[in-house]
């Protein structure tokens, strides 16, 4: 099986994102990632709706919407009437993330959560079952440009496994490329969120190269 990609939409040339978004779709990419940032849960900011709508008026690609927002059950209806497939939250962020969960799947998408480096798993347990997605950070949140964090790799061998057993789809989101792609699809990592090295070059073509190397 073939990894899904992401492509982060706040890493894209937002001077010719219009250009980005059909190039992206054309190479055969499976979501658009729109990071929402609220300069509160995480030190800085974006995205602006106006980038969702840009994206939903030049493509067909679903939208992977993870909410690095604090009470972030305040804002699923708006980003799901916005188009978002997936809603992503941080537990932490949320009085009642099992809730909002539920509401996140009653609406029609389905529900995701965001896990930061330094939350365990077992924080998280009891909610897997609520969860069609799993959105594992390898850096820290709310920066572009960090290195990958190495000490995340047994979590996402553990991750890999619980979601075999619940049937969630697990994606990596930190410092990711085709190398590292490579490195943690054996670990039973599906889907990659994919910014920074993406839109260094030819987007297409590294589009490509990661297909061909993990078919």
């Amino acid at each position: 099986m073939r990894p899904k990609l992401h492509p982060s939409i706040l890493a894209a040339d937002h001077g010719d994102l219009k250009g980005e978004i059909s190039r992206l779709a054309a190479a055969g990419i499976d979501y658009f990632h729109i990071d929402v940032m609220d300069g509160d849960f995480v030190p800085n900011f974006g995205c602006g709706t106006e980038i969702l709508r840009a994206v939903q008026r030049n493509s067909s690609i679903p939208m992977d919407v993870h909410l690095m927002v604090n009470d972030p059950a305040r804002h699923i209806k708006f980003f799901r009437e916005l188009g978002a497939e997936i809603i992503s939250i941080h537990p932490e962020a949320d009085r009642h993330p099992a809730r909002t969960l539920a509401a996140i799947r009653e609406m029609g998408a389905t529900p995701g959560i965001a896990l930061n480096p330094g939350t365990s798993i077992e924080t998280i347990h009891e909610l897997l079952p609520l969860c069609g997605h799993v959105l594992a950070m390898t850096v820290n949140p709310g920066f572009y440009g960090q290195p990958f964090l190495d000490f995340t790799l047994p979590k996402l061998e553990k991750l890999g496994q619980l979601a075999e057993k619940h049937g969630f789809s697990l994606c990596v989101d930190g410092n990711i490329n085709p190398e590292r792609i490579c490195q943690l699809m054996p670990l039973g990592v599906t889907n990659f969120v994919i910014g920074t090295a993406l839109f260094r070059g030819d987007c297409e073509e590294m589009i490509q190269k990661i297909y061909e190397e993990n078919m």
